[in-house]
């Protein structure tokens, strides 16, 4: 099965546990420590293991790993950071690491809509765009993945909406940037693909964040409690955070210089749980 065309938990055999990090933002060591914190639990068996020179692997596991968005911009580490999701996406089956479309990486597709100084998204030459713009046709990089009780993304909807269609949304996008890639039509495809696909790229109703915005984009804070089940990251937390039926699990940057620290969020068949580094670096597991 190629990795397109994988968009739920049910398309493997078994229960696989599902792991989801979030917003690691270039922080590689934050994002090693929160995935190395699975396997030190006393609960679940590793996702990754670290080899001798502290690079992570694949562990072999019965996992699925969410990596829901924002794997890039403000920290240190960014292409560090997108090489080991390119290491785990190989080394593990097929759909096994879900790496997410988040805001950050909407602005390695849409530099023009965005237009952050100084970004690593949107300093990428015209190569390195080209080569993920691929990653997406080739299904390394999606928008969204049906779990067991919860549809992840990286900000969420409040209404219902389909995996599949949200990723083959998301590969049609694609397509349509990068043959427009180093043309003069490039900024006017942006434009028409910014607002063709609004349910992944659009900013909301009053600006980026706001009511209305797309699966990139909505704030937790407008997520319905009774909107559909859903785990999102992109709005910053100190732990995870249940409202209703969403529950939000970035929990990386706002934890990188606090006592409590980086975490992941773990759904099997019947719970949700959060493993998550506190004081002394001691590894938590709780019920969400």
């Amino acid at each position: 099965m190629r990795q397109a065309r994988i968009h739920s938990v049910d398309a493997f055999d078994g229960t696989p546990r599902i792991v989801h990090i979030s917003d690691v933002h270039g922080y590689l060591d934050e994002a090693r420590s929160a995935l190395l914190a699975v396997g030190e639990s006393d609960r679940f068996d590793p996702v990754v293991t670290a080899d001798d020179e502290g690079r992570l692997h694949w562990a072999g596991n019965d996992h699925v790993l969410v990596v829901n968005g924002d794997l890039v911009d403000r920290g240190p580490e960014n292409e560090a950071c997108l090489d080991l999701v390119w290491r785990l996406v190989e080394e593990a089956p097929p759909g096994r690491v879900r790496y997410h479309l988040g805001n950050h990486e909407q602005a390695i597709l849409l530099p023009e809509q965005v237009r952050w100084p100084s970004a690593f998204s949107t300093d990428l030459d015209r190569d390195a765009r080209r080569a993920f713009l691929d990653r997406i046709g080739d299904g390394d990089v999606t928008a969204a993945f049906e779990g067991y009780a919860y549809t992840y993304s990286h900000a969420g909807s409040n209404e219902p909406f389909d995996a599949a269609t949200l990723n083959d949304e998301l590969r049609a996008a694609a397509s349509e940037l990068r043959s427009a890639l180093g043309t003069d039509d490039e900024p006017a495809v942006q434009d028409r693909v910014e607002a063709e696909y609004d349910r992944l790229f659009g900013l909301g109703e009053s600006g980026a964040r706001s009511p209305g915005a797309g699966c990139c984009w909505l704030d937790f804070r407008h997520l319905d409690s009774s909107a559909p089940p859903q785990v999102v990251g992109h709005s910053m937390q100190t732990e995870p955070v249940r409202d209703g039926n969403v529950v939000c699990g970035n929990i990386i940057r706002r934890n990188e210089s606090r006592s409590r620290g980086e975490g992941v969020l773990v759904e099997t068949p019947e719970t949700l749980y959060g493993v998550v580094r506190g004081l002394n670096r001691e590894v938590e597991t709780v019920e969400i």
